[in-house]
């Protein structure tokens, strides 16, 4: 703009400060930026360039005005962005005249609508499952102050691993074979406890969607099959799980935990179970969104979580304040997490905190990192006064032999 200067248009003053304003008038009263200066004995550079700025924040809100009324937590809308992702901001292009010549928007995820969106649509996908499970007699002998526990670490369905690179092979079909094989010797060899828990610790599935990347870091991921097959044989497999712990225990409750590999994914596999034993009464599949999940068996009570939001030493303080009246009228406190892919025990007082190990294999990125913990899968058995009184160990390698392949 030169120093001779017309009628300062009205928005310059909407977005100019106290001071600004004052050099706007000065140029509509003395008619230009030199006049104005001399007149308020201001450096010529200082309001040429306070004139600028309420040019470009004019031009900007001329933009964004666009925009308004349409997205309450940001002030702009975002055309052509699906909803679950609200305009986050705009980048103005400036053509050479200094005039607005086009602008980009930034849209960015609302993680809480598009995880109410993916969970009613995989609800509504899942609808037609509803009460497919045939009825299985309830076994005749069982010992109702027995609760029979199968944690399973981090199962990682998807995932593949070359036996050359990491010392083990793995895929698909491997993960679905670890899992039947020790669920089956495990239900085998325990006692026919009248109430059972199937409980996934988190991460059933390696990837969340077709991307393959984990979904806060980013991170590239070594997937093997479609993700559509992924889910298709996770389902199955824990479909099958459930019908065999229920061959031995009157009750069966399971509860899905999500994990950092799978918050969205898992949803597929909690609602297609859920409808799956729809009409069977002694199964019970706990649908709770909540990252923490407690159960209580008299003097017993358990909780568990992946692992990867809320540490041990804090996990004490988690179950005293949530489930505060539980703890007061119990004597056996326990805490069971997955996460790191190792078996991690920690006393707190009162709380017994414990991490577990995966049937999986490790994946190139857990090889290159050092990681070398056992690969197992466990029953434990609680009596409803005395706590723990047992447990049982399935080692992978009763399932399928280590490999180690040049294949």
């Amino acid at each position: 703009m030169s120093s001779t200067t017309g009628p300062i248009p009205v928005p310059f003053y909407e977005v100019a400060t106290l001071r600004q304003v004052e050099y706007l008038r000065a140029i509509d009263e003395h008619g230009s930026i030199r006049a104005a200066a001399r007149a308020l004995k201001v450096n010529y550079t200082t309001i040429n360039q306070a004139l600028q700025h309420c040019r470009s924040k004019a031009e900007q809100a001329k933009t964004r005005a666009v925009f308004q009324g349409h997205s309450p937590e940001h002030g702009l809308t975002a055309p052509g962005l699906p909803a679950e992702f609200p305009a986050d901001g705009i980048s103005l292009y400036i053509d050479k005249d200094r005039k607005p010549g086009g602008y980009w928007l930034k849209g960015k995820r609302d993680r809480e609508k598009y995880e109410t969106m993916v969970r009613e649509t995989i609800r509504a996908l899942t609808a037609d499952l509803r009460g497919l499970a045939p009825l299985t007699p309830a076994p005749r002998a069982r010992d109702e102050d027995l609760l029979s526990v199968y944690p399973l670490g981090d199962p990682h369905f998807g995932m593949y691993a070359w036996a050359k690179e990491t010392g083990d092979n793995f895929d698909l079909d491997i993960a679905r074979e670890l899992t039947l094989g020790a669920v089956d010797r495990l239900v085998s060899v325990g006692p026919p406890s009248g109430t059972a828990i199937l409980l996934p610790l988190g991460d059933v599935f390696h990837m969340d969607d077709q991307t393959n990347r984990t979904p806060q870091s980013q991170h590239q991921l070594d997937a093997d099959g479609r993700y559509g097959k992924v889910i298709q044989v996770g389902i199955q497999t824990f479909k099958h799980a459930a019908q065999r712990l229920l061959q031995k225990h009157s009750r069966v409750v399971i509860r899905f935990l999500k994990g950092n590999h799978d918050p969205n994914a898992v949803w597929a596999l909690r609602f297609s179970i859920a409808e799956f034993f729809a009409n069977e009464p002694r199964v019970t599949v706990e649908l709770s969104p909540a990252a923490h999940w407690f159960y209580r068996f008299d003097k017993v009570l358990i909780g568990a979580t992946h692992g990867d939001e809320t540490k041990h030493r804090d996990l004490l303080g988690v179950m005293a304040v949530d489930r505060s009246q539980d703890w007061g009228e119990t004597k056996h406190r326990y805490f069971y997490t997955g996460h790191v892919h190792n078996q991690v025990v920690t006393e707190l007082p009162g709380l017994l905190c414990e991490s577990f190990r995966t049937l999986a294999a490790r994946d190139a990125y857990s090889t290159g990192a050092g990681y070398r913990a056992g690969r197992d899968m466990r029953l434990i058995v609680h009596h409803r006064e005395d706590g723990e009184i047992e447990r049982y160990r399935c080692d992978a390698s009763r399932i399928i032999k280590p490999e180690n392949s040049d294949a």
